[in-house]
């Protein structure tokens, strides 16, 4: 049996580098006249509020354009290019705004391509392993031919964030929240390690022009990296970007469930491997800070590096879904802002479906509607201060912090959307991040 091929390339020149990197993949299977194709950026988050560059966190246009200008030399004239941004389902504002700003109405007006808002819907439920389902756009279900566009970065809950990953972005807002969930066999890693078996055909082109080190969001490090990966199997795809990012494959437990259930092996030995070798050009990424854990407390290490006491914020696990994981990085902040060198009063601040209070704390802040519902009754909890929006909202947050002596600065949670370009100021001036990556010309 023939070896599943994966090319490795650099991104060197606007639409050289990815046609160079696709014909040394073999090409795109399926892509011809009369062809529906379906192109899946990452999105992960988006603002009106400050136009950051998002180098690392989302897909470029760069890489989008030329994929779009490939597929219509290839005869395609039918493309959607769709995205389910992390956002209120109600707002109806955002998802055009970054469709707009990342030049995504240019490709439409130049190449008839249309350009959907997932969360819109509709969806169509889909047969997963063990008589599962999830509810999947009907549009990438229907589609001939997937095409993967995921942004290589490292993530805080599976380790890497690649093809395979990057098409839950196109499930409904129900079908995420089951995907995280306390099941410790049916957690978030098995989910995801399906999310490209109801696909007709699936080719991945990995954008590694920046990669994002403890991702998926844009509190991560960012790296100027010019590497692409194409491939016309998803799961070799993802299997040498995780390398490239510093990960063995069989360290990533989503792609040993997806290799299990396909019956491959997760040995780079066990594929084609074009261009650029990964073992040469790998760049260690974290997927996560480390946690400082004492009597003292219990924290990332920012925090205890800081000299924080008095706090345990355990690490969050894998059922902590989509729109907390979103807050749980602004609680942070506040939390480290309003410490002014005395110890917090014994405060814990649970996350997710799984976590309990532990014995002895003063205050216990519950973040989210979920872990609300299961410690509402806890006999260990002292102070219970719960949080119970879903997603939590900011004032409510605010509240549950005071509750426990915690004085968060208010004008944080009044201007949540301007936190990440307070984040991607410190590229500021370097010229290697460059906005016009994001643009279309």
């Amino acid at each position: 049996m023939a070896k599943p091929v994966v090319a490795v390339g650099r991104y060197e020149e606007p639409g050289e580098s990815v046609r160079k990197v696709v014909e040394l993949a073999g090409g795109i299977p399926g892509a011809g006249p009369g062809a529906k194709v379906f192109i899946k950026p990452n999105i992960v988050f988006w603002t009106k509020a400050v136009a950051f560059p998002k180098w690392g966190v989302l897909t470029t246009s760069r890489v989008m354009e030329d994929m779009v200008k490939l597929l219509v030399d290839l005869g395609v004239t039918d493309i959607t290019i769709g995205e389910g941004i992390v956002a209120d389902p109600k707002d109806k504002e955002t998802p055009p705004h970054a469709f707009e700003t990342l030049g995504y109405q240019k490709l439409a007006q130049r190449y008839g391509v249309k350009v959907k808002n997932v969360m819109e819907g509709p969806f169509k439920k889909a047969e997963m392993a063990d008589g599962q389902t999830l509810r999947f756009h009907e549009d990438i279900l229907a589609a001939d031919l997937v095409v993967d566009l995921p942004a290589m970065k490292t993530h805080n809950q599976t380790v890497v964030s690649l093809g395979i990953k990057n098409l839950k972005g196109t499930i409904d807002i129900p079908s995420r929240k089951k995907c995280h969930n306390a099941d410790p066999e049916k957690d978030l890693h098995w989910w995801v390690s399906q999310l490209a078996d109801p696909m007709k055909s699936v080719f991945t082109l990995a954008d590694g022009i920046y990669t994002l080190e403890r991702g998926p969001a844009f509190d991560g490090r960012i790296h100027r990296s010019n590497l692409l990966v194409a491939s016309a199997d998803v799961l070799a795809a993802d299997m040498v970007g995780a390398r490239l990012l510093g990960w063995p494959p069989d360290q990533v437990p989503y792609l040993q469930h997806a290799a299990k259930r396909r019956g491959r092996s997760l040995d780079l030995a066990s594929l084609e491997i074009r261009g650029e070798d990964p073992e040469a050009v790998a760049v260690p990424h974290d997927f996560d800070f480390a946690y400082k854990s004492d009597e003292t407390g219990e924290m990332p290490g920012p925090l205890a590096k800081q000299g924080i006491t008095g706090l345990f914020y355990r690490k969050f696990d894998t059922s902590m879904c989509t729109y907390c994981s979103a807050l749980n990085g602004l609680v942070l902040t506040a939390i480290r802002a309003a410490y002014k060198g005395t110890p917090f009063d014994k405060v814990e601040v649970l996350t997710g479906k799984k976590m309990e209070p532990a014995p002895g704390m003063n205050h216990t802040i519950l973040l989210g509607k979920c872990i609300c519902d299961k410690n509402k009754n806890h006999p260990d909890i002292q102070n219970a201060l719960p949080i119970k929006g879903c997603p939590p909202k900011a004032e409510d947050i605010m509240g549950a912090l005071a509750g426990a002596g915690i004085q968060a600065d208010p004008a944080l949670f009044a201007n949540i959307d301007l936190l990440p370009g307070f984040f991607m100021a410190r590229y500021a001036g370097k010229p290697e991040f460059d906005e016009s990556f994001f643009t279309v010309d």
